[in-house]
């Protein structure tokens, strides 16, 4: 059996990014680094660049993100980047999506004990959960697919004129080369690549942003968001 890493201690960086919540965002580390491994969740190898790697690396999306809007967090797996997203940002209304049980449960464990009011966990894929989901402003991912893959189960969840912000590594402009006819029938209608993070991590966080226009998904997820709404009203009122 291979022995723990340690988790070491927190850089200074995480205190000027946390605030307030500086002492969340270390049990956060120290529940990753113990259940997380224990689980599953992350392999024993991450827990040594837990910080940089990991939970700085997703706290920093918190730039791109505007203010006092809606976000869906797309295969949240162990919580990155939707739960150091949500200990900086307050201000945000974040759903975790994710379809492991192990993991819900997990994400779950974690929002109760550190108190996460605006932090909300579904368990579903998104495509199941399509229509039964107020749409969001943003959705967020990272390292849960290819991007066209993601965009096809992110973007219909978005509401009009939302976007998608992927956090991506080095094949970031690839992906968005090879993605851009399945973006534009996915409705979207810009794209763009950021670096966020200066003077916090090293190398930078890169970003994957696609917004869209008054179509996310395009007009066939149009029609299945309607009808999945309208099996909704029908529901309510049994």
């Amino acid at each position: 059996m291979t022995e723990a890493a340690e988790l070491p201690p927190a850089p200074e960086e995480a205190r000027e990014v946390f605030g307030d919540r500086f002492a969340d965002a270390v049990r956060y580390a120290e529940l990753l680094a113990e259940a997380g491994v224990q689980r599953g969740l992350i392999g024993p190898r991450e827990v040594p660049r837990l910080w940089e790697r990991h939970i700085l690396n997703c706290a920093v999306l918190s730039e791109a993100v505007p203010e006092g809007v809606t976000v869906c967090d797309v295969g949240s797996g162990a919580g990155l980047p939707g739960i150091p997203l949500a200990l900086v940002r307050e201000d945000l209304n974040i759903t975790l999506l994710e379809p492991l049980l192990r993991r819900t449960n997990f994400l779950t464990e974690v929002v109760e004990l550190l108190g996460l009011d605006h932090v909300t966990v579904v368990r579903g894929r998104a495509e199941e959960v399509l229509g039964t989901l107020p749409p969001v402003h943003v959705v967020t991912a990272r390292a849960v697919a290819p991007l066209d893959r993601l965009a096809a189960w992110g973007i219909p969840l978005l509401r009009p004129y939302g976007e998608m912000l992927a956090l991506k590594g080095d094949t970031a402009e690839e992906e968005l080369k090879a993605a851009a006819t399945a973006l534009s029938k996915l409705g979207a209608v810009e794209t763009s690549i950021l670096q966020v993070g200066e003077g916090i991590v090293e190398p930078l966080s890169t970003v994957v942003r696609v917004e869209v226009g008054e179509s996310p998904g395009g007009v066939r997820f149009a029609a299945k968001r309607a009808k999945a709404a309208r099996t909704g009203r029908a529901r309510r009122r049994r």
